[in-house]
């Protein structure tokens, strides 16, 4: 690239964190002698994004199994697509996610069929949404020994008055980001950047109840710099 590499992990740092590609780039003007255009800033994202989390999907962290599943709309071009997180809540590691175009009893038994892949499920808790039953059924088929069985917990609101919220501190701070956005104009495009920040969440940031990044409480130890997304993108090139 012609561009100074740390000049783009910090773009690609201050996009996800909260600052838009334009304020990015008036940033830039006012900091640094040689300027780079809102659309750069946001195809670096599209970047390294894609090529960081092909690296990233190969890793395999080690999580409790505790996983708090929901969806949220996601308003792209004017139309409400669907994001689907399935939080690990002992390292808050994010192993599954996936985002839709629609909600259905067969999009949610993908997402469960993915936290399935992922092993040492002891339990997923939802909200009493009515396709989260049946496609729990058909991804996590009861054993007969009790020991073997995945618990599904429903959080029925109009019932108990209580809320998935540690689903919900999740989301709560994705959401607060997408909702910033002004480049959800394709599918493809609000995808790889809700992956983005899937991964400042997993690999970039401290969580603030924790103390530590996830992937670190998930046993995923990559040894990552000050620059954490420079390691990431090297270490994305080298494998």
């Amino acid at each position: 690239m012609r561009n100074n590499p740390n000049k783009i992990t910090s773009a690609i740092d201050l996009y996800l964190s909260n600052l838009s590609s334009r304020k990015t780039r008036n940033f830039f003007r006012r900091h640094l002698e040689h300027n780079a255009s809102h659309v750069t800033i946001l195809n670096w994202c599209l970047k390294y994004i894609k090529r960081v989390d092909k690296y990233t999907r190969k890793l395999k962290p080690n999580i409790s199994g505790k996983i708090y599943l929901d969806e949220t709309e996601i308003n792209c071009k004017g139309k409400y697509h669907f994001l689907w997180v399935g939080v690990d809540w002992d390292t808050r590691f994010i192993p599954s996610s996936q985002y839709t175009t629609f909600r259905s009893c067969e999009k949610a038994r993908e997402i469960f069929d993915d936290i399935k892949s992922k092993g040492n499920t002891k339990f997923v808790q939802t909200d009493s949404a009515m396709f989260y039953p049946y496609a729990f059924r058909k991804s996590f088929a009861y054993h007969k020994r009790k020991n073997n069985e995945v618990e599904h917990r429903v959080i029925n609101t109009r019932r108990t008055g209580k809320y998935n919220v540690r689903i919900e501190t999740v989301f709560s701070k994705l959401k607060d980001r997408i909702d910033d956005f002004r480049s959800l104009k394709s599918k493809e495009c609000a995808e790889i950047l809700i992956k983005g920040l899937i991964l400042q969440h997993n690999f970039i940031e401290q969580h603030s109840t924790t103390g530590k990044i996830p992937c670190e409480l998930a046993g995923i130890n990559l040894e990552l710099g000050k620059d954490r997304w420079m390691d990431l993108i090297k270490l994305s090139s080298m494998n």
